[in-house]
């Protein structure tokens, strides 16, 4: 069954019914198999849209544009010195002006209050591709690769989130799997587990849904049985560089490893993560932090990364067909 998300922003997954998120993520798996059978049709022809980027990226940004390509839309990017916004113009302003030019646009940075100031005054819909507080693009495609590698309703699938739970990811994908009825436990620290807000409002939701919710510090409760294990840096973009050492002394511990992965007692326990990762000392940071701290690996060894039961690429082109799915769902004609 079809449902009508013509004209809609995208800015959480609060905002959507599960049903609504259940469509996006059939509409994409779709769209996916019609690009790779090469009879996709392209349904945003003559359509414009805007990406603001005040952070970095890789995945979101080649998501957008491959995905706005591919149904025949154009996509201007404005990076972070592109745009006056904040600066010398108001994010108001700024909305007012690209809604007169452009069919959407898509926001990656800072604050929700941004993107959600940009869909209130644009009058066109508004994507979110990452905030501090949300990153509801990254959950699509993590649900469609769950989808994917347990062939099984999300309804009856199981993960646990290692690591920083008190991030926008762990939150992303707590109220994410909270409304599509899933089984999610979030392990760590105890002092690094969400908000409370967070956790009230995921649980009212999962005494709709009959989501099963788990906060623990014990990671052998938090993966056994689970049919992924998910984990995602220890330090987020625009945290203090003062903020690793506290990081790595809290959550060494619940680092991926092979150990790890045989604690779930299930043999196709597949392995997440919404990178970059640092799984080895092979880049500028995780070099700087190898001096620093003396570490070669952090929230997931090489071996697990490396392994057959990673599924991290899945994970990164499906963020595309997802983003395509949101497009044509509130865009296409």
């Amino acid at each position: 069954m079809a449902y009508n998300l013509r004209n809609r922003s995208f800015l959480t997954l609060k905002d959507f019914t599960p049903k609504e998120i259940d469509f996006l993520l059939t509409l994409a798996a779709e769209l996916k198999a019609a690009n790779y059978a090469g009879t996709e049709q392209p349904r945003l022809k003559g359509k414009h849209i805007a990406l603001i980027f005040e952070k970095d990226s890789t995945r979101t940004r080649i998501g957008f544009e491959v995905a706005a390509a591919d149904q025949g839309m154009h996509a201007t990017y404005l990076g972070p010195s592109g745009t006056h916004m904040g600066h010398k113009e108001t994010v108001k302003d700024t909305a007012r002006v690209l809604g007169r030019v452009y069919d959407a646009v898509e926001y990656r940075g800072f604050s929700q209050h941004t993107v959600e100031t940009l869909a209130e005054h644009a009058g066109v819909p508004v994507f979110n591709g990452l905030t501090d507080e949300f990153h509801p693009t990254q959950i699509l495609a993590d649900f469609l690769t769950l989808r994917e590698a347990t062939g099984k309703p999300l309804r009856d699938t199981s993960f646990c989130f290692l690591g920083d739970t008190s991030s926008n990811m762990a939150d992303s994908l707590l109220i994410g799997a909270a409304k599509m009825g899933m089984d999610v436990r979030l392990c760590s620290p105890t002092e690094l587990h969400p908000a409370d807000e967070v956790v009230r409002y995921a649980r009212g939701i999962a005494a709709e849904t009959g989501a099963r919710i788990t906060l623990t510090a014990d990671i052998g409760e938090g993966v056994k049985g689970v049919d992924a294990v998910y984990t995602d840096v220890w330090v987020s973009m625009g945290e203090a560089e003062s903020v690793w050492k506290t990081r790595i002394e809290k959550l060494a511990p619940y680092r991926v490893t092979p150990e790890v992965m045989r604690k779930t007692g299930n043999d196709r326990t597949v392995f997440m993560h919404c990178l970059p990762a640092f799984h080895s000392p092979d880049t500028e940071v995780a070099g700087q932090v190898r001096e620093k701290y003396g570490v070669n690996e952090m929230e997931v060894s090489d071996a697990v990364f490396e392994s057959g039961a990673s599924v991290v690429f899945d994970q990164a082109e499906n963020r595309m067909h997802t983003i395509k799915a949101v497009l044509v769902a509130t865009i296409g004609d």
